[in-house]
């Protein structure tokens, strides 16, 4: 089904390239297999691919997530790492847990509690104004136990005022995690009354209500990787990116990609912040680029790159709601063994009866599936000074001078700045957190003095 999805007639191909794209719609047919949620995710008119992958994770009724809290495991006690030999035992425990919960997979935050977020808790108190009131938000709670775990540190290593005066508000978008996050963190009864769990969208801008002009902290980790992506598409390496929709064939149990002209607002936007330094890396190459040309019009080769449009949308509406938040993001840089074809591709993946598999189509994902994408961790921060109004496509406003101070970070890097890796160490010296997360990264992001 792959090369159904991702391969055009060769007719096409050479409308595209010696006509152009400005008056054509491709489609590409690819069939799904009867599922019930397949037709409601897409309607009588074409949805952009973002749109489809909302409503595969997010849809309320048939949503991957929405329904199903057990999707994000969460574990009774710690693991007591320092009481294992070594990675093979440390496996054995890890498997004998998926075993017995049955769930698709658990978070860094749950496996390595409380440690994992006591780093997070460290970094905020080194880094925050403590003389006013320290406000955190999370998007995206998880089980709450990072909440909890980061309350907790605070009430007992920050002075008792900033615990005091402290509040924490959660951004939960299923209404089943939210519950079981005001349950995690109600363990501690003086938590409570600093701790809300406010159930929307994070990136619906109504949600905000007013600017808050005062600092905050906003917290996402593995937020980035199940945010809509979209899917773009060019002919062959010189011609023009087209934007792709999904819209029903005669019949229904069918659904096809259709290729039209980038002129959506957010795709172009995240294109424009792309093609940026793709440019200015093209600078005095001529020669190279016509070659490329010919190449391109002898052996046309069909490209797709998926762009993070989820991400531009919830930054642009963080950074108008919360314009001096300070920004810590946790996620996979990089993913393996991902069958889904073009940059920046998603892992789809579904888990049953302990067993997960991976699909070869993003249109797979049906509400029963996983769909999580690498983050990109340079255009993030790029699409991070875009949306703080500094970083323009002009010149002139860069002179104003950068709105944010940022910095990536390892995973393991982080916690041995403000964590305390000896805690997630086992008998042999070998540290899960350390050693076996290699492919995810934190990004911190805080206001600088030419905020206004």
């Amino acid at each position: 089904m792959v090369s159904r999805c991702n391969t055009m007639t060769r007719a096409a191909q050479l409308h595209l390239l010696f006509f152009g794209s400005r008056s054509l719609t491709l489609r590409s047919a690819c069939p799904l297999s009867t599922f019930f949620s397949t037709t409601s995710f897409v309607g009588d008119t074409p949805v952009l691919v973002r749109d489809y992958i909302r409503s595969a994770l997010y849809d309320p009724d048939h949503g991957y997530f929405s329904q199903r809290s057990g999707s994000v495991g969460m574990l009774e006690r710690s693991i007591k790492f320092n009481q294992l030999e070594g990675r093979k035992a440390y496996m054995q425990y890890v498997n004998k847990l998926y075993k017995q919960n049955d769930i698709s997979w658990f978070t860094p935050v749950e496996l390595f509690k409380p440690w994992y977020a006591h780093g997070i808790a460290e970094a905020i108190l080194r880094t925050a104004n403590l003389s006013v009131p320290l406000k955190i938000y999370e998007i995206g709670g998880g089980a709450g136990t990072c909440a909890k775990s980061i309350m907790d540190y605070i009430m007992l290593n920050a002075p008792e005022r900033v615990y005091k005066n402290m509040s924490y508000i959660s951004v939960e978008i299923s209404s089943s995690l939210a519950k079981k996050q005001i349950e995690t963190v109600g363990e501690v009864r003086s938590h409570m009354s600093r701790y809300r769990v406010e159930c929307r969208d994070a990136a619906n801008k109504s949600g905000w209500g007013e600017v808050d002009p005062n600092p905050c902290w906003v917290i996402m980790l593995e937020v980035l990787d199940n945010l809509p992506h979209d899917l773009i598409y060019s002919a062959n390496q010189v011609s023009p990116w087209l934007e792709v929709w999904l819209e029903k064939s005669n019949n229904s149990q069918h659904i096809s990609e259709v290729y039209k002209p980038i002129q959506d607002p957010l795709i172009a936007r995240c294109v424009e912040i792309i093609d940026m330094d793709k440019q200015h890396k093209s600078m005095g190459k001529g020669l190279t680029l016509v070659a490329k040309s010919i190449g391109a019009k002898v052996f046309p080769k069909s490209q797709r790159s998926w762009v993070p449009t989820g991400c531009m949308q919830l930054l642009e509406v963080l950074h108008g709601a919360l314009p001096k938040m300070s920004l810590i993001a946790s996620d996979f840089s990089y993913l393996p063994d991902v069958k889904i074809l073009g940059e920046r591709a998603p892992l789809v993946s579904t888990k049953k009866d302990g067993h997960s598999s991976d699909h070869k189509s993003y249109l797979d994902a049906k509400g029963d599936a996983d769909i999580f994408f690498p983050t990109d961790f340079w255009l993030l921060e790029r699409i991070d000074h875009y949306c703080s109004g500094w970083l323009n496509l002009q010149e002139d406003t860069r002179k104003q001078g950068k709105k944010r101070r940022t910095i990536i970070l390892g995973t393991d890097q982080f916690m041995e700045e403000f964590g305390l890796p000896s805690k997630t160490r086992t008998k042999d010296g070998y540290n899960p957190l350390l050693d076996d997360f290699k492919n995810t990264k934190f990004y911190l992001s805080v206001p600088t003095h030419n905020i206004q």
